[in-house]
């Protein structure tokens, strides 16, 4: 037994020196969505500055489809050495209840790292559809049950919820109309072919400024800073309908714990500086950050309270 406690007491300097050299060669970054999503932008706003800080490159790969779970489960199954971390949204707490089989467990084969930013989802529409106001949405669907539509980055994924938790509380039936990534959502909505998306802010401010596209409500507790004469949800008469979206970021589970510190410790000081602040102003995303221990509680609470969601929703799940 001494020679045992003796052999492991010479062994833990060896390991705390080799990951005192981290890092050293280049860090992955799988963002589970198609570039250009709200999710992607907000990876490459922090990649850059964390790189500088690092001295290493984060290397954004994107890894879309299947709201978010293929890109999870690259993640799940790469080694927990620290060089392959994720930037997901909250749809990572989403698909443990709309999926009936996972290659991963969403609570046991990750580690959070940090929360990166909230940001509101807005309520946007084409020109053509004529909506002033989103009373005029909800009567239109009212007078047509079943008849409207919106877009999502995906079945189960955070847009989806968000609409979900809307429809609700708005007493309206419409349908789910799932697309890869926001990108794709945006396009389909512009020209009028999907009625309307709860769309992150990044990907639809330049169209709501040049009028391609019409906010009539965000989803969030409070108004957006990027869109303050949007009101919320609540505000446009449709309370309880407020959701979350954030984007964090997080690590194969067993990834070593001052590994997992450095990496939000890096965060923490990219969100700090003068550009990544500018940034995330301009895309109407709001800088938040916990630490890992936090982070993986919220999680936690998260996944159950969507899981009462999606059955209020009675969403169906995917096989």
């Amino acid at each position: 037994m001494a020679f045992i406690l003796a052999s492991l007491a010479a062994l833990a300097p060896l390991g705390a020196a080799a990951q005192s050299g981290y890092p050293n060669k280049p860090i992955r970054v799988i963002v589970p969505f198609a570039a250009g999503s709200t999710t992607d932008i907000i990876a490459r706003a922090i990649a850059d500055k964390m790189s500088q800080s690092m001295g290493q490159q984060l290397v954004i790969d994107n890894r879309g489809g299947a709201s978010g779970t293929i890109g999870q489960a690259a993640v799940a199954q790469a080694a927990p050495d620290g060089y392959t971390v994720m930037v997901h949204s909250s749809s990572h707490t989403v698909s443990p209840h709309t999926f009936a089989k996972l290659p991963f467990d969403t609570e046991k084969d990750f580690a959070g790292v940090t929360p990166i930013s909230s940001t509101p989802n807005v309520l946007v529409v084409s020109p053509a559809k004529n909506f002033k106001a989103l009373g005029e949405l909800l009567a239109a669907a009212r007078a047509k049950p079943g008849s409207m539509n919106f877009a999502s980055a995906g079945q189960g994924s955070a847009t989806h919820l968000n609409a979900e938790k809307f429809k609700l509380a708005a007493k309206i039936d419409a349908q789910n109309i799932p697309f890869k990534g926001s990108a794709e959502a945006v396009t389909e909505v512009a020209a009028g072919r999907v009625d309307y998306y709860f769309s992150p802010i990044a990907p639809v401010i330049g169209q709501i400024r040049s009028g391609q596209l019409v906010p009539l409500a965000v989803g969030s507790p409070k108004r957006a800073a990027a869109l303050p004469n949007v009101p919320t949800t609540a505000e446009a008469g449709v309370p309880g309908s407020e959701f979350n979206f954030w984007i964090g970021m997080m690590v194969p589970a067993r990834t070593p714990r001052d590994i997992v510190n450095r990496l939000q410790e890096e965060v923490v000081k990219a969100l700090a500086t003068p550009e990544v602040k500018e940034r995330f102003t301009a895309l109407g995303a709001d800088a938040w950050t916990l630490k890992p221990e936090q982070f993986d509680a919220y999680i936690r609470d998260e996944i159950k309270s969507n899981a009462a969601l999606v059955k209020a929703a009675g969403l169906e799940v995917q096989k």
